[in-house]
């Protein structure tokens, strides 16, 4: 595609979802991923954030975007009364004629823009194989390596620093080193990917968040966990989306940066 050319919603939405194999890939039932809300036009700046959130949107205004990408998308809570801050979110979208495209599981997951290849990559560490078992499919990465686990500590602490959050690992001992890893995004603690570590023999689990209860069972089991935070371990996937659809369309973009903490 000549670059200057006006592309509508339609084109980046179908290239989206042809590169994230979105109609493949099962979700959680309020991810709802693709196109969430429509605009009129060619899209003519594009806008990528972790959440459709008000900070996000207005971000989006403030930016003159009149496409928001997000991972997590409007509807996590299912079908709401379209009132209050839920009236609010839609109207701002509507008024200034921006568009929603969400892309969750499909985004974590994908090899080359997933936030879990990316965030391995980020720390050094070449995924070797999938990890974090949904339905069908694996969420996250694993792989193996030879680092002082307190190295690793050490890149996700800046990580997590950069994007906003503040990193919490457990099951720590001196002079303990990190031989097999794995990797999954947002929350990627549960009992689940515990046992699915524990079976896999990896020593030490990088994740965004996790009930309480794992640091709990991470402990007895042996395996360290390093809790990243949520919205920090997935804030690249969207930006390669970003930088991916300017290389295709020759659309700029810029990222909003609203970090929840969590």
């Amino acid at each position: 595609m000549t670059v200057g050319t006006p592309v509508t919603l339609g084109e980046i939405a179908a290239y989206l979802d042809d590169l994230l194999h979105t109609s493949e890939i099962p979700d959680y039932r309020g991810a709802m991923n693709g196109v969430q809300v429509e605009h009129i036009g060619p899209v003519t700046r594009c806008a990528v954030a972790v959440d459709a959130s008000s900070r996000t949107i207005q971000g989006a205004i403030e930016q003159g975007a009149n496409l928001l990408i997000v991972h997590h998308g409007l509807f996590w809570a299912g079908a709401q009364p379209i009132r209050g801050h839920v009236y609010e979110r839609v109207r701002r979208l509507i008024a200034h004629d921006i568009a929603v495209y969400a892309s969750h599981l499909p985004l974590d997951l994908h090899p080359s823009v997933g936030n879990n290849v990316l965030l391995a990559t980020e720390l050094g560490l070449t995924p070797a194989s999938g990890f974090g078992r949904f339905e069908s499919i694996e969420v996250g990465v694993k792989g193996t390596c030879d680092l002082p686990t307190a190295v690793l500590v050490q890149r996700c602490e800046q990580v997590s620093r950069r994007e906003g959050g503040q990193l919490v690992a457990v099951g720590l001992t001196p002079e303990r080193r990190t031989t097999r890893w794995a990797v999954c995004t947002g929350a990627g603690a549960s009992s689940e990917t515990l046992r699915e570590a524990k079976a896999a023999q990896v020593d030490t689990l990088i994740v965004g968040e996790g009930p309480h209860h794992t640091a709990i069972e991470a402990e007895e089991l042996g395996i360290a966990v390093l809790y990243v935070g949520h919205y920090a371990s997935e804030t690249f996937g969207v930006r390669a989306l970003g930088a991916e659809i300017e290389r295709a369309f020759g659309i700029p973009w810029s990222f909003i940066a609203a970090p929840t903490g969590l």
